[in-house]
C-alpha cells in the first residue's frame, strides 16, 4: 500500500537530532507515554479480560457506528468520493459483519484451550491461555479509511486489550468521524484516538507499546519495525506489492474480464490486493484487452468522471505519481485525468515490458498493465524473481495449471479464477509474506493476531518421576532414549 513516505525522511531527522541531543517531538512523546502508561494500568487492572466486558465494547462499537452511518459516509465520500453502495459494502457493512462474527464466537476462542502432553511428562497436563498484550498502536492507511482501522480495532478488543488508533491524516474528513465516535463513546484508558500528521505517527512508533499493527507501504512499514525493534514491540505489517493476475488460455473471456476490471478499478484502484498488472497468454490477449474495455462500458460508461460508482485518487502528491507511471504511447483505454478533481480514467496499458516504470513499484491507483507470456514455467519465474506480493490470482480451467502456480508462487493470499474476495472471508487469515508483510488477520485470526498465547504445563503432585532428576545413570540414559527419539 502506498502510505506516508514522508515518515521515511521525519524519522532520518528525528535520528539527527538524537545524535545532537536535541529532544524530539518532546511534547508530543511526553503525552503519547502518559497515555500508553494509563491504557496499561488500565488492562493489568483486569477490566478489559472480563469476556463480559469485551462483548459488551463490540456492541458498543457497533452500536456507536450504526448510529454516525452517515457522518461516516459522507466523510468517505468527501475523501475519496466512494459512493453509498461502496462505502457501506467495502467499508460500514464489512465491519458490521466482522463484529457480528467475533461476537458470536468470542466465549469459544477465548477458553483456555488443553492441548496435547508427550509421555515424558507423564502425570501432566498442557494448556494455551490467550490473553491480551496491553496497550496496542493501530496506524491506518487512507484507501479503506475506515474499515482498515475498525477491523484490526475489533480483534484487538475481542483479544483484551486497550488501543490507540492513528487514522490517516490524508483521509481528513474520515480521520475526524473516527476520533468522534470513539473519543465520544470510549474511555482514552481503553481506546484512545490521535490525529495528525508524520510527527504523531513517528511519536507514536517510537513508544513502548505492546504491539504495533501498521498498514501502509513497505517502505515505511521498514521504518516502523525499525522504530518498534527499539523497545522489542511486536509488529504485524499489513503491506502491499505488485500482485500479479495470471491468465491463461483456458479462461471464460467475458467472465475474468469482468472480475479482473472490478477488482482492479475498486475504490479507482486504492486496494492493496488489486491486480497489479495481468500476465497475459498471448493467444487470447487481444481478446481479454477488448473484453476488458467493454466490461468497463459496462461499470462506468461512457464517461468515467460522471460515474456514480468511479471515486478518485485520495491527494495530489498520489495522482501526481500515478501520471509519472502513464507511458502513453502503451495507453489502449484511458489516460487522461482531471487533477483538480482528482479523477483518473481507468487507463489499461497494453505491450508492456518488465523495464518500463510502471512495473518498478506498486501501482495503487487505476492503471493495468498488461504483459503477455507464452510460457508458464518463465511467467512463474518472472514473478518469483520479485518481492513476494501480498496477492496473486489465477484465471484458469486447467487443474494442472493451478496445482503448479499454487506449489510454486508464494505469496500472502489470492483467488482462483476471481479478485479481491479472499479478503473478506473470516475464515481465512488475511496477511503478506516477506516484503509484503507478516501476521494476519480476520475472523478468529485477528484474535489470536492481537493475543500472546501463554503456555502452562501443569504437572500431578501425586505422582512424582525422579527421571530427569541427578543423579544421572546408565539405566536413566537407556530409558530416557526411549521417549527422546
Amino acid at each position: 500500500m502506498e502510505e506516508n513516505s514522508e515518515l521515511l525522511y521525519s524519522d532520518q531527522r528525528s535520528n539527527l537530532k538524537k545524535e545532537r541531543g536535541i529532544p524530539v517531538n518532546e511534547m508530543d512523546s511526553k503525552a503519547v507515554l502518559s497515555m500508553v502508561s494509563k491504557q496499561q494500568q488500565y488492562v493489568r487492572s483486569g477490566h478489559t479480560k472480563s469476556i463480559e466486558f469485551r462483548l459488551e465494547q463490540l456492541k458498543r462499537l457497533k452500536t456507536v457506528i450504526q448510529q454516525n452511518e452517515s457522518l461516516i459516509a459522507d466523510a468517505l465520500y468527501k475523501d475519496l468520493r466512494k459512493s453509498p453502495f461502496e462505502a457501506y459494502a467495502t467499508e460500514i457493512g464489512y465491519v458490521y459483519d466482522s463484529i457480528s462474527y467475533c461476537i458470536k464466537h468470542l466465549k469459544q476462542w477465548a477458553k483456555p484451550k488443553r492441548v496435547a502432553t508427550p509421555i515424558i511428562h507423564f502425570g501432566s497436563k498442557s494448556y494455551i491461555y490467550p490473553e491480551p498484550y496491553g496497550s496496542v498502536l493501530i496506524i491506518g492507511p487512507f484507501n479503506y479509511p475506515f474499515m482498515l482501522v475498525m477491523d484490526p480495532l475489533i480483534g484487538a478488543i475481542s483479544a483484551g486489550n486497550s488501543a490507540i488508533v492513528k487514522p490517516s491524516e490524508y483521509t481528513p474528513h474520515v480521520s475526524a468521524a473516527i476520533s468522534k465516535l470513539l473519543r465520544d463513546n470510549f474511555d482514552e484508558s481503553y481506546i484512545a484516538v490521535v490525529e495528525g500528521g508524520k510527527e504523531a505517527t513517528s511519536a507514536l512508533i517510537h513508544a513502548p507499546v505492546d504491539l504495533i499493527f501498521f498498514t501502509g507501504s513497505t517502505k515505511v512499514g521498514k521504518i516502523v519495525m525499525q522504530a518498534a525493534a527499539e523497545n522489542l514491540v511486536p509488529v504485524v505489517l499489513e503491506l502491499g506489492g505488485k500482485s500479479p493476475c495470471i491468465v491463461d488460455r483456458t479462461v471464460d473471456l467475458d467472465l475474468a474480464a469482468q472480475r479482473i476490471v472490478w477488482g482492479k478499478f475498486l475504490n479507482n484502484g486504492q486496494t492493496c490486493v488489486a491486480p497489479d498488472y495481468l500476465l497475459v497468454h498471448k493467444e487470447i490477449k487481444p481478446a481479454l484487452i477488448a473484453k476488458m474495455k467493454e466490461q468497463l462500458m459496462a461499470f462506468y460508461g461512457e464517461d468515467p468522471k460522471l460515474s456514480e460508482d468511479y471515486g478518485r485518487i485520495v491527494n495530489e502528491q498520489q495522482w501526481d505519481r500515478l501520471r509519472g507511471l502513464v507511458n502513453e504511447s502503451k495507453v489502449v483505454v484511458g489516460g487522461e485525468g482531471d487533477r483538480e478533481d482528482m479523477y483518473f480514467a481507468p487507463t489499461i496499458m497494453n505491450n508492456v515490458a518488465w523495464t518500463d516504470k510502471v512495473m518498478e513499484e506498486e501501482i495503487f491507483g487505476p492503471i493495468l498493465p498488461v504483459l503477455e507470456y507464452s510460457d508458464l514455467d518463465e511467467a512463474i519465474e518472472s514473478i518469483n524473481l520479485r518481492p513476494k506480493p501480498l496477492a496473486l490470482y489465477l484465471f484458469t480451467k486447467n487443474k494442472v495449471t493451478e496445482t503448479k502456480v499454487m506449489e510454486q508462487v508464494s505469496f500472502g493470499g489470492g483467488c482462483i479464477n476471481d479478485t479481491v474476495l479472499h479478503l473478506v472471508s473470516p475464515y481465512l487469515p488475511f496477511g503478506g509474506v516477506g516484503a509484503s508483510g507478516m501476521g494476519a488477520y480476520h475472523g478468529r485470526h485477528s484474535f489470536e493476531t492481537f493475543s500472546h498465547l501463554k503456555s502452562v504445563l501443569k504437572k500431578s503432585t501425586k505422582i512424582n518421576l525422579s527421571l530427569i532428576y541427578p543423579p544421572s545413570s546408565s539405566k536413566k540414559l537407556k530409558l530416557i532414549k526411549k521417549f527422546l527419539k
